[in-house]
């Protein structure tokens, strides 16, 4: 249902009948990158991050899995996300972080872009923090090993995005 000046309106059932939440949606929304890395082909933790990033407010494109580093580094240049999301699941995050943190990092424009790696980042599982130091090191702003702690975290850390201006 739209409402004035185009909000949608929502209809909440809180026990006493619907009523009505405005949603604001001429607000533009910043967008954040969700990608799997070159070598991992999974896809549910990719669609995962997408739903939990789309509840904190933001438009994600999913690259979804396999993508190439050339590929990965042209998308962020081209949509100058807010955040870039990596993830894996196959346990080779540590090594392939590694070479894509440090192509995007050399790229004059990508600098300064919030880059995010989290999963199954090694193959002898456990890691319990062992690659964290060296992908934050190379380029990473935070880095989340597999564990169900780390979407707190996720969620914590994506709130605290800086909003700015969309043009």
């Amino acid at each position: 249902m739209t409402g004035p000046a185009g909000e949608l309106t929502e209809h909440t059932d809180t026990g006493g009948g619907a009523e009505p939440v405005a949603v604001d949606t001429a607000a533009p929304r910043q967008t954040v990158l969700v990608s799997g890395l070159a070598s991992d082909s999974h896809t549910w933790n990719l669609v995962f991050l997408q739903l939990l990033i789309e509840e904190q407010g933001y438009d994600v494109v999913n690259l979804g899995p396999c993508v190439p580093d050339e590929l990965l580094v042209q998308e962020c240049l081209d949509r100058a996300p807010a955040m870039l999301v990596l993830s894996s699941v196959n346990g080779h995050g540590h090594q392939d972080g590694l070479r894509v943190i440090r192509k995007l990092r050399d790229e004059g424009g990508l600098a300064g872009l919030p880059a995010v790696i989290g999963g199954k980042l090694g193959i002898t599982g456990g890691e319990g923090g062992g690659h964290a130091a060296e992908l934050v090191a190379a380029g990473f702003d935070s880095v989340f090993e597999d564990s169900a702690q780390e979407i707190a975290s996720f969620q914590h850390f994506i709130g605290g995005i800086p909003q700015r201006a969309l043009s």
